[in-house]
């Protein structure tokens, strides 16, 4: 029986959304706890953070711990209250709606959903490192690189436009490679310490466990990045109107995130034991850990799962964020056209949209910028560039996260005995769950506002400003993009449309 036969308790000001009820009826009910939890962790788990966690040394332990418990965690328990609450498609969009009304909903939609064509791009250069840590001397140009990118691109997103059970039993396939490659890494880090070997990294110093400040940040620039490494809890149910049962969306928001901080505490260990703080920082140094510790085999059998694994995020996003353009469509919020289903029952368009922008930004930053721009060295340049975007859109999309928060805040300042009602957990936990989450949220932005995440490129000083400049125009874009969508709702409303 399809999910959702029956509307929310929860009484909005807000009148019912047309995507609310179109999306349960038009499209199948594919998704179980199984193949949610599988979503999760592809979209979620960006193993190559544990890469970057690593160069605080075992303080990086602590900041993954830490940051589980104030910003993963809350972020967890606001996507389950507003899932259970409103579990239609579009999930923040949707939310967001019921809160705060139409133009806010569509501009934490866009702040959700912009950041996730790059993350499509980001993936597709995880899967070009991993097809070099087989070999390391092959696709060494930014222009050779651009090429292999955008064909990635393109073959996932030709995956992503087939019949949705296909593509739900990939990424099944997805997270059993990833849970695969850290058994791997565990079985290395074992392995190196039975065989005589000592690690590379001081656990034994209580000093090294704990947050330092030092006059150029020490490692507290890691929080923050460890911290923007949760992000995206509330992502696998932008499609919550195709699951089988209610019960999936707090089942796999149980499961997923342990597998998840598991993870990235078995990825961070291993690379600290088998690598050590500095040479944990380069990305194959995941492949690189087996190979040290295994022999070549079992690390090309590493670098196999994780290109499994990272091809198939980009098409988890790609579907995932599609339902974003679908729910605006329908809501005519975007031209309808965006919203229309294939025959597949699947929003075709927006797929091929989504495609196609992700594949020009891999054209502008790998190949045309290096053509262009003559400053330093091409690699160097596409390292510039490639960071200062991720960075800015990694920044955006915090914002879109703080609606999380922020629309549990507002709906229970609109019916509070409603709200009461459907908490999922005692009001004292959710509520200091909001405080956690907010306040790290706005740490984590400032802590990579401050800290470059590439030094030896760009320094702090010059960051700061590149960075906030970049991330207050796609900021200002999305407010301008949200006016012109909420005008063009009530026109077309008003037109019978």
């Amino acid at each position: 029986m399809a999910l959702y036969s029956e509307r929310s308790k929860w009484h909005s000001a807000q009148e019912p959304l047309a995507s609310e009820e179109y999306v349960v009826k038009a499209m199948p009910a594919v998704l179980g706890t199984v193949e949610m939890t599988a979503f999760f962790i592809v979209i979620v788990f960006f193993i190559t953070n544990a890469n970057t966690a690593s160069t605080a040394g075992p303080a990086a332990l602590t900041y993954l711990v830490v940051g589980a418990i104030v910003f993963f965690l809350p972020s967890v328990i606001a996507t389950a209250q507003l899932g259970v609450m409103f579990p239609y498609e579009g999930s923040l969009y949707n939310w967001t709606h019921k809160a705060f009304g139409g133009y806010w909903s569509f501009f934490a939609a866009f702040c959700a959903w912009f950041p996730g064509v790059l993350v499509m791009v980001s993936a597709a250069d995880n899967v070009l490192a991993f097809i070099q840590g087989l070999n390391r001397q092959w696709v060494m140009q930014p222009w050779q690189q651009g090429l292999v990118i955008i064909g990635t691109l393109a073959l996932a997103g030709l995956l992503a436009l087939q019949r949705f059970r296909t593509v739900a039993n990939v990424i099944l396939v997805a997270a059993s490679a990833i849970v695969g490659a850290l058994v791997i890494l565990g079985g290395a880090a074992t392995w190196w310490l039975l065989s005589g070997h000592a690690p590379l990294s001081d656990f034994g110093e209580v000093e090294a466990w704990l947050p330092t400040l030092a006059p150029h940040g020490g490692n507290i620039a890691t929080f923050g990045l460890v911290i923007l490494a949760y992000l995206g809890a509330e992502t696998p149910l932008n499609m919550a109107g195709e699951l089988k049962h209610r019960r999936v969306i707090t089942r796999h928001l149980c499961w997923g995130p342990l597998v998840v901080l598991l993870g990235y505490l078995i990825a961070t260990t291993a690379l600290l034991i088998v690598e050590g703080p500095t040479s944990g920082a380069l990305l194959p140094a995941l492949v690189a850990t087996v190979d040290l510790s295994l022999g070549k085999m079992a690390g090309n059998l590493m670098a196999v799962c994780l290109i499994i694994f990272f091809f198939a995020a980009i098409v988890a996003y790609n579907c995932s964020y599609a339902r974003l353009l679908l729910v605006a469509g329908i809501d005519q919020r975007l031209p309808a056209g965006v919203g229309r289903l294939s025959r597949s029952r699947i929003p075709a368009r927006a797929i091929l949209f989504q495609t196609l922008m992700a594949i020009i930004l891999a054209a502008l930053i790998f190949i045309v910028a290096p053509l262009v721009v003559h400053v330093g060295s091409p690699v160097d340049l596409t390292t510039e560039v490639y960071n200062v975007m991720l960075a800015s859109s990694t920044l955006v999309w915090a914002t879109s996260a703080s609606f999380l928060f922020a629309n549990l805040i507002m709906l229970a300042l609109r019916n509070r005995e409603a709200f009461h009602a459907q908490l999922i957990l005692p009001a004292p936990v959710l509520w200091g769950s909001v405080v956690l989450g907010l306040l790290s949220s706005l740490f984590a932005v400032v802590d990579s506002l401050i800290f470059s995440w590439i030094p030896a490129l760009i320094p702090n000083g010059s960051w700061w400003y590149i960075i906030g400049g970049v991330t207050c125009f796609c900021l200002i874009i999305a407010a301008i993009g949200s006016m012109f969508a909420a005008s063009e709702a009530d026109w077309q409303g008003l037109n019978g449309e």
